[in-house]
């Protein structure tokens, strides 16, 4: 039986192939790779897009976040406050630049910072805090961005996982001080390798990040500060330009395979389905289902030849890169259940109907399985036998 992918990039790009190759070969005939005309166009049209002032393109999206610390001035001896429950790349953002991550648990159903637990988090060190963006809905900014202000400190948004996503009708990444965006090619917006962008209303800090994005130059050897080589690939600008228009379809896409997803996975026992925050719009970078038996239901679909996605088994406070941290087991609740629970069913716009009734068919037979009595599941005439042990396998004491 064919196997569904997780994410399938080849399907997309069937569908814009002759756009891409025109764009290729304009940025191929006049050579300008690096910082090239594509790149000044995207930079206008993806800030058109969010309804925010300015957009600047860079390398990743670690970079952006990168960026967006050093052109706040935010280093050594300084906090930021980050969500235990995000890719590594939010706290690692915080932690080149010299500064320190302040870990908070993650609200249950939404996953995304918990804004009831910034008040006591924030210290007069304090100099950020970075809401996630995650799966494809927004944190609760309206409270985030009121307890910033109050105490003084910017708000730098991670929306790596929500191009398109809009908070109480604004474009997650116009919300905050400056907002930070991946396009790495899973993304619901995705170049064909590396890419990312800063975005910002705020003038001023959209021009530091231009100058330290190119190594901290004003002008071809006048570097007026240290900065970093950061930039966005003209190729992989031009490919972006191809596809921003396409997104709000692709998103709506995505929409409607999530709506299947609910339909046929509704009645079924021990799995929650997505949370869908009144705040937010869902452009679902992710379908996210939680269950004890996230572990067993995976090996389940794996054997189904269908792919899944687990995001992300180790909070940060757990990893080894950061024990300086002196997190334990225990420490965000939230975080840690979400992590033990959530798995991620396949999601891409050209997910057919046939692959998703595959995959919900195969979740239900694994639940259906699960709740039958155990004699009902071993094999005919071995009712009320112990299960077989292998010869070569000492039993368990």
């Amino acid at each position: 039986m064919e196997r569904i992918p997780f994410v399938d990039l080849a399907a997309q790009q069937r569908r814009i192939a002759a756009e891409v190759e025109h764009a290729i070969a304009a940025v191929l005939s006049r050579c300008d790779f690096v910082l090239g005309q594509d790149v000044g166009a995207f930079e206008a049209e993806f800030a058109r897009y969010l309804d925010v002032g300015h957009a600047v393109g860079v390398s990743n999206g670690l970079d952006a976040l990168r960026l967006a610390l050093l052109a706040l001035d935010i280093g050594p001896g300084d906090e930021v406050i980050v969500p235990a429950n995000t890719y590594i790349a939010t706290a690692l953002a915080v932690s080149s630049v010299g500064a320190r991550p302040v870990l908070i648990d993650c609200e249950p159903g939404t996953y995304t910072l918990d804004p009831r637990l910034l008040p006591a988090a924030l210290t007069p060190r304090t100099r950020a805090i970075i809401p996630v963006h995650l799966a494809g809905q927004a944190a609760d900014m309206d409270p985030i961005l009121g307890i910033a202000r109050s105490a003084g400190v910017a708000v730098i948004e991670d929306a790596a996982q929500a191009h398109g996503t809009r908070y109480q009708g604004r474009g997650c990444g116009s919300l905050g001080d400056i907002g930070c965006f991946s396009f790495y090619p899973s993304k619901n917006l995705g170049a064909y390798g590396d890419g990312g962008a800063v975005t910002t209303g705020d003038a001023y800090l959209a021009e530091r990040i231009r100058r330290l994005r190119d190594n901290g130059q004003t002008a071809k050897y006048v570097h007026v500060e240290p900065g970093l080589n950061a930039r966005l690939d003209t190729l992989q600008a031009a490919i972006l330009r191809v596809k921003l228009p396409h997104l709000d379809a692709w998103n709506g896409e995505r929409a409607a395979h999530a709506a299947a997803y609910r339909r046929q996975l509704a009645d079924v026992g021990d799995l929650a389905l997505p949370v869908c925050a009144t705040w937010s719009t869902h452009i679902y970078h992710l379908f996210i289902v939680e269950t004890e038996r996230r572990d067993a239901l995976q090996q389940h679909l794996t054997d189904a030849g269908i792919a899944t996605g687990i995001h992300y088994p180790v909070p940060i406070h757990l990893q080894e890169a950061y024990a300086a941290l002196g997190g334990h087991a225990g420490d965000f609740p939230n975080a840690e259940r979400a992590a033990r629970r959530m798995l991620s069913l396949p999601m891409y716009p050209e997910l057919s109907d046939a692959q998703i009734a595959r995959t919900c068919a195969a979740v239900r037979s694994f639940f259906e399985t699960a709740a039958q009595p155990e004699a009902a599941r071993r094999p005919h005439g071995q009712e009320g036998a112990a299960p077989r042990r292998p010869s070569s396998l000492p039993a368990r004491v």
